[in-house]
């Protein structure tokens, strides 16, 4: 069972960026396919992007693609989500997650994050 830790959420204005980082524990962190989702106040949790295990394959949802980047970096088991030209409506508690495919199902995912509070403000 891999261990998910989230970082590098905050207070930005519309238009800024931010980087979001989860750390995650065990050897076997480079063999699992990652995503992140998100969840708004009063939502029900999204999917936002997704990595292969070898970060040669990506997916958004349309309403980040063009702005958001998922990326890994597999030695330091970590997977990073840059955020760029933030709306409010990014405003969300964000999820990391680890699956044992290549997918945006929430059900297939075997691990979570805690998550960490992103606010955009306008």
């Amino acid at each position: 069972q891999v261990q998910l830790v989230e970082s590098g959420g905050g207070l930005v204005q519309a238009g800024g960026s931010l980087r979001l980082s989860c750390a995650a524990s065990g050897r076997t962190f480079s063999t699992y396919p990652m995503a992140w989702f998100r969840q708004a106040p009063g939502k029900e949790r999204e999917f936002v992007a997704a990595s292969n295990w070898a970060d040669t394959s990506t997916y958004y949802a349309d309403s980040v693609k063009g702005r958001f980047t998922i990326s890994r970096d597999n030695a330091k088991r970590t997977v990073y989500l840059q955020m760029n030209s933030l709306k409010p409506e990014d405003t969300a508690v964000y999820y990391c997650a680890a699956s044992d495919s290549f997918t945006t199902a929430q059900a297939l995912m075997r691990s979570w994050g805690q998550g960490t509070h992103v606010t955009v403000s306008s």
